[in-house]
Order: structure tokens, then sequence, then C-alpha cells
């Protein structure tokens, strides 16, 4: 029995060191938080390498939608070259990265499409943060509430797309969803953005979504906690209070569209917890990496609290945040 745990220990020892020689010959190993250069500022993603044997493997967040897993990956005379997972039939997106220093420049190539032409986009990667012990069940010390909505103004927020207006009605906060004259249909409507940045804080939002609609609810601007009518399914990373594409909920949590939902939460560094209609839907959760159409990556700085509003009717009756006073994580 000695004998046997001895070898194990000797095997993990060699599994470990073979573990960081790889990653010393291979400065792409890892998590990448990735932002746009110059014209293409606008682009923020995700991506991860990882070394499986002795192939390479990996996932991707293309600026939108949720990470997917790397069709193929690869080092060639010191740049990194993959594959992103196919689309709608064609190839998936390709990426050419060389490091410089301790972070990576990037240019991803999405093939074409049937609204455009082939575009390479100019990014920089750079690891997430290491972040602070955190604990979004300990007792903090709260400071005084931010009413974003209290069904009188929308003044706190500022529109993705003006054109596309928020109003009140009734006092509910209602978004526009504008009919497409060549089609017939409701078209995207308009984000809102908070004016005011947040760190660590709680939040409490009452909504109620249209028959069919989505939406989400971005914590400081780069973590979607997912809104959608999914009564009865089984809890994944696109139900309803998920953090999108990342982590599931404990339970599903959901009523019928129409019925008003009460959500409460806590952030604090990159921890959650949230309750949803009474019910626990993360405990002291750890957030992963941003989610797609995150605002920036900026993981350690205050973002503001973003409410999606182009993907279909909905309504707010309220949303408040109370920041966390106390440094004690």
């Amino acid at each position: 029995m000695k004998t046997r745990a001895l070898l194990i220990s000797v095997a993990s020892m060699i599994a470990g060191v073979v573990s960081f020689a790889a990653a010393q010959q291979n400065p792409f190993l890892g998590k990448w938080n990735l932002t746009g250069t110059g014209a293409d500022a606008a682009y923020v993603g995700w991506l991860e390498i990882a070394q499986d044997d002795a192939d390479l493997s990996g996932s991707f967040l293309n600026r939108g939608g949720a990470p997917a897993k790397l069709a193929s990956a690869k080092v060639e005379n010191g740049e990194l070259v993959f594959q992103g997972a196919a689309r709608r039939g064609g190839p998936g997106p390709e990426g050419r990265a060389r490091m410089q220093g301790d972070q990576m420049t990037l240019a991803i190539t999405n093939p074409p499409m049937a609204n455009g032409p082939a575009r390479t986009i100019n990014v920089v990667g750079v690891h997430p943060p290491q972040w602070p012990a955190s604990d979004a069940n300990a007792t903090h010390t709260f400071g005084t509430a931010v009413e974003l909505f209290d069904g009188k103004s929308l003044d706190a927020f500022t529109l993705a797309n003006p054109d596309k207006p928020w109003t009140i009605v009734d006092g509910l906060a209602m978004n526009t969803t504008p009919s497409d004259p060549g089609k017939g249909r409701e078209v995207r409507g308009s984000n809102l953005i908070s004016k005011q940045k947040f760190q660590d804080y709680r939040i409490h939002a009452e909504y109620k979504l249209d028959n069919g609609s989505h939406s989400g609810i971005y914590w400081r601007g780069r973590y979607e906690m997912q809104v959608v009518g999914d009564m009865g399914t089984e809890p994944s990373v696109t139900s309803h209070m998920s953090v999108y594409g990342r982590v599931a909920p404990l339970v599903n949590a959901s009523i019928p569209d129409g019925e008003w939902n009460i959500m409460d939460g806590i952030i604090v560094g990159n921890k959650i917890t949230v309750t949803l209609n009474g019910k626990k839907v993360h405990d002291n959760s750890t957030l992963p990496g941003i989610t797609g159409n995150a605002l920036d990556a900026n993981e350690l700085q205050p973002g503001p609290v973003q409410l999606v509003g182009d993907d279909g009717k909905l309504w707010y009756r309220r949303v408040t945040v109370t920041p966390i006073t106390d440094t004690r994580r």
C-alpha cells in the first residue's frame, strides 16, 4: 500500500512538472480576455487554449453568444493558429496570434456570410485578473440604494440605440420593438446602460416577459444573467438566470411569461449569490469569465448595469442597486 501511494505521489509530481514545462514552452496556454484595437475597439471576446496530451484544445467566445469549443488549434513557427467552431454550415472564424511580451496580438478572420464579406478583426489578449478571495454570502455593509428605475424616470440610463427609446406607461418601463416595414415583423429594440458604474453590490429587479421574448441583465456590463421564459425545463447554461453560456442555475425558478419575476442578487469580486422568485439559483457561484457581448473586459473595474431590450417585448417596474461599502470580501 505504501509503495502504491509513493508511486501515485511520484506520478503526480511528474505530471505537474510536465504541465509546468508545457506552459513554459507554449506561452499561448491559458485564458485570455480579448479587446479590439483601432477601428475594432468595440470588439470584446475570450479565448482559452489548453494542452490536451500532445495536442491543443480550447474554447472561443467570438464577441456574442457563448464560448464554443475550437475545431482545431496548433502552433506553427511561433504563431498560434486556431479554427473556431463551424457555424451555419460554413467554416468557423480563424485566429492567428503571436506573443508580444506577456500580451497576445491576434487577428481574427470571420468568413463571408450572407449579409457581408469576410472581415478581419485585430485584437490584443491579456490574461484575466487574479481575483482576491471573495464571498457573496458574507455579512457586508451597504451604502445608499440607487434607484435605477422606480416607475417614474429612466434618466439613470443611456440608450445603446437612441433611435429605439424605451417608454414609461403606468409606472412600467417598456422597450420599443418597432415594426420592420419590409417584413411586417418586430425588429430589435435597444439596450439600457446605466450611467453610474458599480463594483460590488446588491441588485433587485422586477420584470416580466412577453411570450417568447429573451433578455438579460449584465452585471458590471460584463456578466450576463440570462432572462428567458423556460418554465419546466432542466437547468442549463442558457436557462433563466444562468450566467449565460457559463454557469447553470441550481434550479429552474421560472414562472409563466407575462407574470412578474423578482430577482435579488449580490456580486462581490467574482462571486455571486442570486435568488429568483424565492428560489436560490446561485449560491456563491464563481464567475469563470466574461460573457457574450460584454461591454469591456476590464474585470477589476466598476461597470454599469445593462438591461437587454433588443430581443422581444419586456417590462421592468423596478431596478435598484445598493453598493457594498466595506472592503472585506
